[in-house]
C-alpha cells in the first residue's frame, strides 16, 4: 500500500490544466466524430496525453505528463503527485467497473487522483471528477472493484456510504475489511456475504441477496433482463429455465427457488391487441408484451459481446432488436398461441 506525506502542490493549476483539456476533448470530438468514436480503451489515454502536453506547455507541469497504463494505476501521472485514470464505454451512459479497492497497483506518490470518463457512443461526451467523487459502490469480479458512475450527485459516493474518506479508507491497514463490513450490515434474514477475501469468482454484487427480499421494482428488472438474455424462457422446452438460473445466481447474487413461479404465477390470460382480444394465452406472453418498451430500453444498453455471448451468436449484421424479436419467435412458435400475431405485437 503506498502512502504519502505530500501537501497537495499547484491544485488551482492542475484544475485548470483539465478543464482546459476537458473542453479541447469536447471540441475536437465534434469535429472529427467519426475518428473519437474508435478512441477507446488505451486510444484515449494517448489522446488525453498528447492533449495535457499541448496544454501544460508554458506551466509548472511541462515534461511531467507520463503516460504509464498498462497494469498500474492511475493511467496518466502529472509532476509524480496528480494522476488521471481513463475510462471508456462505446454505450450511451456514464458507467463502468473501476479499479481494485485494495490499489495494490497504485503508483508510487501520485496521491491526487482524478477519473477522466469518455463516453463514446452518440452523442459522445467527456466528464472529469476527482477520482473519490464517481465510485458508487464496491462489486466482485475477480476481487473487489469500485463501481463508476459518473453522473452521482453529492453525498452518494461508496464513501459517504460507508462514512469514511476516500483516503482514510485507501490508506487504512484493511480496506477491503471495512467495505465488508458495511455490507455485513445491509443484510436481511437469510442473507450472507459472497466474498470473504479469498474467492476467484465473477459475480456482480458482495451480497447474496433472497428473491422474495427483492423489491418489486428490482425483481421486474431482473424480468426484463431476463427477456434480453435468454430468449429461451419463451419456449416450451423443459431446460428453458435453466441458464437464467444460474445467470441470477452467479452473475448477480440473487437466489430464487422457485424461478418458473417468476413467469407462471397468475396462469394464463388474454391480451387486446388492434381492438381485438386474444383469449388463453400464457402468462409469461403476458409479461413479455407488457414490458416490450423496457426491454427495447434495456437492449440499447447490454454491451454487444454480452448479447452475443448469450444469444449464442457470432456477429450481429442487423438492428439488435431486430434480432432479438427473430430469437423470440423462433423460440415462442412451440407454445400454443391462440393465433395471437406474436410478429405484429413485438413491431416486425
Amino acid at each position: 500500500m503506498v502512502i504519502s506525506i505530500n501537501t497537495e502542490p499547484l491544485k488551482a493549476e492542475f484544475e485548470l490544466l483539465l478543464a482546459e483539456t476537458l473542453s479541447t476533448l469536447k471540441k475536437e470530438s465534434i469535429k472529427q466524430q467519426k475518428r473519437y468514436a474508435n478512441l477507446l480503451g488505451s486510444k484515449l489515454e494517448q489522446e488525453v496525453v498528447d492533449i495535457l502536453r499541448d496544454h501544460s506547455s508554458g506551466t509548472e507541469f511541462e515534461g511531467s505528463i507520463e503516460l504509464v497504463s498498462g497494469q498500474r494505476f492511475p493511467d496518466i501521472v502529472a509532476n509524480k503527485f496528480y494522476g488521471i485514470e481513463v475510462k471508456t464505454t462505446k454505450f450511451n451512459h456514464w458507467k463502468s467497473t473501476g479499479s481494485s479497492v485494495a490499489e495494490g497497483t497504485r503508483i508510487a506518490d501520485v496521491e491526487r487522483i482524478f477519473m477522466l470518463f469518455g463516453k463514446m457512443g452518440d452523442p459522445i461526451d467527456f466528464i472529469c471528477k476527482p477520482y473519490e467523487d464517481c465510485l458508487s459502490e464496491v462489486v466482485v469480479t475477480h476481487s473487489p472493484r469500485y463501481l463508476i458512475d459518473m453522473q452521482l450527485k453529492q453525498g452518494e459516493t461508496i464513501f459517504d456510504k460507508i462514512n469514511i474518506p476516500y483516503n482514510d479508507l485507501r490508506t487504512s491497514s484493511n480496506p477491503l475489511d471495512r467495505v465488508l463490513n458495511y455490507y455485513k450490515k445491509k443484510l436481511k434474514p437469510g442473507e450472507s456475504t459472497w466474498w470473504s477475501g479469498n474467492n476467484d469468482s465473477d459475480v456482480n454484487s458482495v451480497i447474496i441477496r433472497i428473491w422474495n427480499n427483492l423489491s418489486k421494482d428490482e425483481r421486474h428488472s431482473y424480468m426484463v433482463k431476463a427477456f434480453c438474455l435468454f430468449p429461451e424462457l419463451l419456449s416450451n422446452r423443459p431446460d428453458k429455465y435453466n441458464r437464467f438460473a444460474v445467470w441470477l445466481s452467479v452473475k448477480q447474487n440473487v437466489v430464487c427457488p422457485n424461478i418458473r413461479d417468476m413467469f407462471t404465477a397468475g396462469g394464463r390470460g388474454s391480451i387486446v391487441l388492434n381492438n381485438i382480444r386474444y383469449e388463453n394465452l400464457p402468462q409469461i406472453v403476458l409479461q413479455l408484451t407488457s414490458c416490450l418498451d423496457e426491454i427495447k430500453k434495456e437492449l440499447e444498453i447490454i454491451e454487444e459481446s454480452i448479447l452475443l455471448y448469450y444469444w449464442e451468436e457470432t456477429t450481429i449484421e442487423q438492428s439488435i432488436y431486430d434480432l432479438w424479436c427473430e430469437l423470440i419467435y423462433s423460440e415462442i412458435q412451440t407454445l400454443e398461441l391462440n393465433s395471437f400475431p406474436i410478429r405484429s405485437c413485438l413491431g416486425v
